[in-house]
């Protein structure tokens, strides 16, 4: 609830300040083909995107098959639009990859080599990015929120390839944390204590070793989830040229392409559930770049009810479905 309006709040806002006549004449003459287009192609990013996770799953040596790759990882679109930096999807497909006997471990490393083959993809494309939009982000206050959203990815990255190939030290450090959360919250001497951090010890072990195996032995592994992380960006960035498309404007490809990588920067930064208010209130300042005045409220409209609004209701029919403890969803929906 808290995402949706702030979400809703930040669109009346951008329609507020850019609705004029000639909007309501561009709304009366959208071609309404492209937008289901567009829809098609956010849903195939869905496909794209199950085939790297089951791709991931196949080189570590586990079968998942593609109907359930899928429904994983649209299932959890849902709690990555309600949580900062969509980082409540991650736990969530850990957790059904595991009911798909992926070890945690496992399920951890295919997790998050995704996040990271996406997350150098972004960052290889940033300087070019900026590059593009050298004469306007330099000038205004995005380009502080961009180089805080690249400092945030560059630290992930550098946190987890520590954990990966120093797995003694990050033992050493969450137990720690887990012993002293223990003292103070009471439960030091229960005996669940010693078995958790034995059960962890095990995860990072497994989580190592598979990362392992992806630069080594499953390197192909790592290869078809590249080649399908550049696809899946392409179909979800192409959703802007199209819906221009749509509002009879030239689709603006690279510089379209260009502000969506800044944009997915900006994102990064956990300041509102699902980003919501920094997505519509960003978008609109980059989209001013090459979107008339008057139609860019109509673009973030559609760009959000695609990212935003329909992986609510994706996700949350798929989550649903899933769900296998009944009594837990008859006292959610009491």
């Amino acid at each position: 609830m808290i995402s949706l309006f702030i979400s809703v709040i930040s669109i009346i806002a951008v329609m507020f300040y850019t609705l004029d006549p000639q909007t309501l004449v561009s709304i009366r003459n959208i071609r309404t083909e492209f937008l289901l287009l567009a829809l098609c192609l956010h849903l195939l990013s869905y496909l794209l995107w199950g085939l790297r996770t089951r791709a991931m799953c196949k080189f570590l040596g586990f079968d998942v098959s593609i109907t359930r790759a899928f429904e994983i990882v649209t299932s959890s679109t849902f709690l990555a639009s309600v949580t900062p930096s969509s980082i409540g999807g991650e736990p969530l497909r850990v957790h059904l990859l595991g009911q798909e006997n992926v070890p945690v471990g496992s399920a951890t490393a295919v997790v998050l080599g995704e996040r990271l083959l996406d997350g150098i993809l972004i960052l290889v494309s940033a300087p070019v990015a900026l590059h593009l939009f050298r004469g306007v982000i330099s000038t205004s206050a995005l380009s502080t929120v961009v180089v805080m959203g690249e400092l945030l990815l560059f630290l992930t990255f550098l946190t987890i390839i520590y954990a990966v190939w120093h797995p003694h030290y990050t033992k050493k450090t969450l137990n720690y944390i887990i012993h002293r959360t223990a003292v103070v919250t009471g439960t030091a001497e229960s005996g669940r204590l010693e078995d958790l951090t034995r059960k962890l010890d095990m995860i990072i072990d497994d989580f190592h070793n598979s990362m392992a195996f992806f630069v080594t032995k499953g390197r192909k592994g790592l290869f078809f989830g590249s080649v399908y992380t550049i696809l899946f960006w392409i179909v979800e960035f192409a959703m802007i040229p199209v819906i221009l498309i749509g509002l009879n404007q030239p689709p603006a490809i690279v510089m379209s392409f260009a502000a969506q990588v800044l944009l997915m920067i900006l994102l990064v930064i956990p300041i509102t559930p699902g980003s919501s208010g920094v997505a519509e209130l960003g978008a609109t300042s980059l989209f001013s770049l090459f979107v008339p005045v008057y139609l860019i409220g109509i673009v973030v409209v559609a760009w959000r009810a695609f990212t935003l609004y329909l992986n609510l209701i994706v996700g949350g029919f798929v989550s649903f479905k899933i769900l296998k403890d009944t009594e837990y969803l008859k006292e959610l929906i009491k």
